[in-house]
């Protein structure tokens, strides 16, 4: 049950995943061999529900991609049954309480951490999995060493508290959304703002001060590297979407255009 994903950030190695909008087995299994490090699921804006999730995550696992999954808001049923079928990493969007991250660790933890429902589905092997035979209180221990929560800081309510949210034992990082943070600090889109920066600044600041990890969503390769070599863990490169509609355009402009 080791998660890939939490072992290369361990290691400080560069971990890049990417947003699955478009979605299907088949579009997850053609990533596997991309050199991807994990994929993120998105049933906050994707057309996904936990069926169809449950397809996906079966084939990242067999690719060696760990499955992460945003999901759509915080309940007990929804997380579980994402945790259920195999997600090793739940990301939250739209944060701005620390209250309701403490509902996340609650319903995503098992004892002594949280209150996670005890059932052995899928992700233990429907109770044949190693560490589902070798008592509950070792199941339960590594099933929490090995759950990544990861709390969006994409509003300024969650900005304004991140100190308190980062240091809530059981969560693992943070996820920074750049474009719903700006927004909602009043200036979509416009990263050189002087709010913006300073904001983003403090949250990076507060993640690294704590010790946990930093996820970051770009649609720039060259953003990608820079914010791997000033300091973030993960980044998520676009999304399938949209880098295949980007290839298909500069390639089909190269196939007219060039002589």
């Amino acid at each position: 049950m080791k998660n890939i994903l939490k072992e290369k950030m361990l290691n400080n190695e560069p971990a890049i995943g990417t947003f699955i909008w478009m979605g299907g087995a088949s579009t997850v299994e053609s990533l596997g061999y991309s050199g991807l490090d994990f994929i993120i699921i998105d049933n906050e804006h994707g057309p996904f529900e936990v069926e169809s999730t449950q397809e996906m995550i079966r084939v990242a696992d067999l690719s060696q991609v760990t499955p992460c999954v945003r999901i759509t808001d915080i309940s007990r049923t929804n997380i579980l049954k994402q945790l259920d079928i195999g997600a090793e990493a739940i990301i939250v969007p739209d944060i701005k309480t620390v209250d309701e991250v403490k509902d996340l660790i609650r319903f995503a933890k098992y004892y002594p951490v949280g209150e996670r429902g005890v059932a052995f589905a899928r992700k233990a092997g429907y109770g044949y999995a190693k560490a589902a035979t070798e008592g509950l209180e070792n199941y339960f221990e590594t099933v929490n060493n090995e759950t990544l929560l990861f709390p969006q800081c994409e509003t300024k309510e969650s900005a304004e508290c991140i100190e308190e949210i980062v240091a809530l034992d059981g969560v693992d990082g943070i996820f920074v959304g750049p474009y719903d943070l700006s927004t909602s600090l009043g200036v979509p889109g416009d990263f050189e703002s002087e709010i913006f920066k300073e904001t983003f600044d403090k949250v990076c600041k507060a993640i690294k001060d704590a010790g946990k990890w930093l996820m970051i969503f770009t649609f720039s390769k060259e953003e990608a590297k820079q914010f791997l070599n000033t300091g973030a863990n993960a980044v998520v490169y676009s999304s399938d979407v949209n880098v295949l509609v980007n290839a298909f355009q500069k390639n089909i402009f190269d196939i007219k255009n060039e002589k």
